[in-house]
Order: structure tokens, then C-alpha cells, then sequence
């Protein structure tokens, strides 16, 4: 049983008496390391204040460089490619329901015009922001209108984005582009990547639907079915999922 010191308290024998000496002696013991590892403390402050002082210095000015970067360079370099985007596209737009003449608009989209900045030189120059990463997508699509494969799988290629719709489109995109080419392999892994990008009811039955046609050409036809079943359990009632009975018999009798 632990014996504690009280003020004015005197051991009752010598067993007591020891306890009490024990405990004097530990608790002398643990001041003084203490004492020890503050004076070890403060001799090292002491010596390092300096380097310590420089160091925190040092952090302070790297945070108001970040700050003063995002604040005079990023957002005013964000606010000015968003300003260049909109001129390439209103022709990317007005190609959208031309009846003719489709060609040229895309192409004034992608080179500009009148000292006006396209879809190429914006993703160049402000590669590092929101409209440069978007224009790469207008570019990777309007190179694909005009059936220039390479180019628009290079510039989709260099699109990233998480929106629900454009992240998926953007992958849709480069299986047409590859499916155009007759590179079927290719296509069947990017309509599945635009398929599982995000969960939608309009991107992703309509790649799983592209997905599984093109495993069909490929003669893969338990892939085909799979893809297809996909469509009638998950999404029914979206376009593709009205009529897909018949494309998982043709994938299910096929083999």
C-alpha cells in the first residue's frame, strides 16, 4: 500500500520511515531530470535561435509568395484565357448548326482570328489554367469533325476533367476517333473508360452501348452480352435501354 507525505506528517515505525525516503529520493530524482532536460532544452534554443528565427522567416515568406502568386498571376491569368476563350467559341458554336461551311468555322476556332487567340493558342499559352485545359478539349473535338484523328485524340488526351459530362464525353470522344481508324481495340477501352468515368443516365448507358458494338465487331461476344446486361439492369429506361433486348440475344446467339 503506497504511503503519502502530508504536511506535518511523521512515519508511525521504520518501515514507514523507509517508504517515506523512497519516495523523497524518487521524487528528487524526477525534478532533476526534469531540471536537466529543460537546461538541455534551453541550451539548445539558445544555440539555434538564430537558424530557428531564419527558418520561420523563411516559411512566412514562401506562404505570402503562394498567396501573392494565386492572387496577382493565377486569377488574373484564369480571368484573361477565360476572356480569349469566347471568341473561338462562337465559331466552334455557330459549326455546330451551320449547313455549310462547317470546315471553316472549325478551323477559325482552332487557329483564330483578327489577332484573336484560337482553341491551340490558348491551350498553349495558359496550358496551366481551367481555359487552357478546356480549350484542349474544344480542339481534341473540332480536329475530330474535321476527321484529323491524330490531332483530336492527342489534344482529348490532354483534357482532364471530373464534370459528369464532359469527363466522359471527352473519353466517348476518343473511341470515335479510334473506331473511325479502325483501331477497334483502342475504341472498346476508351468507350469503357468513358463508361465508368461517371455514373449518369445518359453518358453511361450510351457508351456501354458503344462499348459493347464495338466488341461485337471485335467478335467478342460474351463481352458484348455483358455490356449490353449492364444497360437493361442498371439503365432501362434510358435510350439505349428500351431496345437492348435484342442486342444481348444477338451477342447471347452469336457465340
Amino acid at each position: 500500500m503506497a504511503t503519502y507525505k502530508k504536511r506535518g506528517y511523521k512515519p508511525k515505525n521504520k518501515q514507514e520511515e523507509q517508504q517515506v525516503e523512497q519516495i523523497d529520493s524518487t521524487t528528487a530524482e524526477v525534478f532533476n531530470t526534469l531540471d536537466e532536460t529543460a537546461s538541455k532544452s534551453e541550451q539548445w534554443i539558445e544555440k539555434n535561435s538564430k537558424p530557428l528565427f531564419y527558418a520561420l522567416i523563411g516559411i512566412v515568406v514562401i506562404f505570402l509568395a503562394y498567396l501573392g502568386y494565386n492572387k496577382y498571376i493565377v486569377e488574373p491569368n484564369e480571368t484573361e484565357a477565360s476572356n480569349e476563350l469566347a471568341f473561338p467559341r462562337k465559331y466552334f458554336d455557330e459549326a455546330a448548326t451551320a449547313g455549310s461551311g462547317v470546315d471553316s468555322l472549325l478551323n477559325l476556332a482552332l487557329e483564330g482570328a483578327d489577332n484573336k487567340y484560337g482553341f491551340l493558342d490558348i491551350a498553349d499559352t495558359y496550358s496551366g489554367t481551367d481555359a487552357g485545359n478546356l480549350a484542349n478539349y474544344y480542339a481534341g473535338v473540332s480536329y475530330l469533325q474535321l476527321k484529323q484523328y491524330d490531332k483530336a485524340i492527342a489534344y482529348l488526351s490532354k483534357f482532364n476533367s471530373d464534370d459528369e459530362m464532359l469527363g466522359p464525353v471527352a473519353l466517348g470522344a476518343i473511341g470515335d476517333a479510334f473506331a473511325d481508324i479502325n483501331q477497334l481495340e483502342d475504341a472498346l477501352e476508351y468507350y469503357e473508360k468513358a463508361a465508368n468515368k461517371q455514373n449518369n443516365e445518359f453518358s453511361t448507358p450510351l457508351f456501354l452501348y458503344k462499348a459493347g458494338q464495338t466488341a461485337m465487331l471485335l467478335k467478342d461476344y460474351d463481352k458484348a452480352e455483358e455490356l449490353f446486361s449492364k444497360i437493361k439492369e442498371n439503365y432501362p429506361k434510358s435510350d439505349q435501354g428500351r431496345n437492348i433486348d435484342k442486342f444481348i440475344a444477338a451477342a447471347k446467339y452469336a457465340n
